[in-house]
């Protein structure tokens, strides 16, 4: 099989108050990537200039996976007490963003990804949602927390999802994305109402020429994911092939 490079930012373990809780987090964007038929390329922050660089000039794809707050200094707010930012990861974010970007090749962002994807665009956060934060949890068979996504009709990740209207999703984030905050050259593709407003929970671009999905569920978790999630995982991959950077021969 044809096998895209999917170029995918990670936590750096390192200094984390749980290594082994932080590596099997991104264990699992590895996995998934892997099961769905994509070679990734993992990058955390500790990757050399020249490490990034020539996975951004090889990646078919990118995947923005989950990890600490980005610096509401970026969309021009002071930080909330409840803040926990990570300036290394949102370097490395917005350089792999900004590549993917240029390149037109797909992008898939999830949970801090998809936040990610809207503040580089333009966009702003809401720093607190008490409801959906839950604590992070170690094992694969443990009950997570869970809310409503109601999907918008005729989106694209309705139409991944075989039209689906609404699924019960896994909630494992304290930040999210409202409607006034959502940036330009995005639309909402599902939301989740909140005492605080609709929060858009899944997002993707007003282009059609360009692949980009961001969800703030957690769909690497199969164990509390809808079955059907694993079409978001084929979607992409599927999509990052075709944009598949010829293999460069060698003289």
């Amino acid at each position: 099989m044809d096998r895209p490079r999917i170029a995918v930012t990670l936590a750096n373990p390192e200094g984390k108050s749980d290594v082994a809780l932080a590596e099997d987090k991104n264990e699992r964007y590895i996995e998934a990537i892997e099961r769905h038929g994509g070679e990734p390329i993992p990058l955390d922050e500790r990757a050399s200039e020249a490490e990034r660089r020539a996975a951004f000039d090889v990646m078919d794809g990118l995947v923005l996976s989950g990890g600490e707050d980005i610096d509401p200094a970026r969309y021009g707010e002071p930080r909330d007490a409840r803040t926990v930012i990570d300036p290394g990861r949102d370097l490395l974010d917005e350089e792999a963003f900004r590549a993917a970007s240029e390149r037109g090749v797909p992008i898939f962002g999830i949970c801090r990804g998809l936040q990610a994807i809207n503040v580089f665009s333009g966009g702003r956060l809401v720093q607190h949602v008490d409801e959906h934060a839950a604590r992070p949890y170690r094992g694969r068979a443990v009950e997570a927390s869970h809310h409503q996504l109601q999907l918008v009709p005729g989106s694209t990740l309705s139409r991944l999802l075989g039209g689906a209207q609404e699924l019960r999703v896994n909630s494992f984030h304290h930040q999210a994305v409202d409607r006034a905050g959502l940036a330009p050259g995005l639309r909402a593709s599902g939301i989740a109402p909140d005492e605080q407003g609709e929060l858009v929970e899944a997002l993707e671009s007003t282009g059609a020429d360009r692949w980009l999905l961001g969800i703030q569920c957690h769909p690497e978790r199969t164990e509390s994911s809808p079955a059907e999630f694993a079409r978001l995982w084929d979607a992409f991959v599927g999509a990052a092939r075709q944009a598949r950077v010829p293999e460069r021969s060698t003289p």
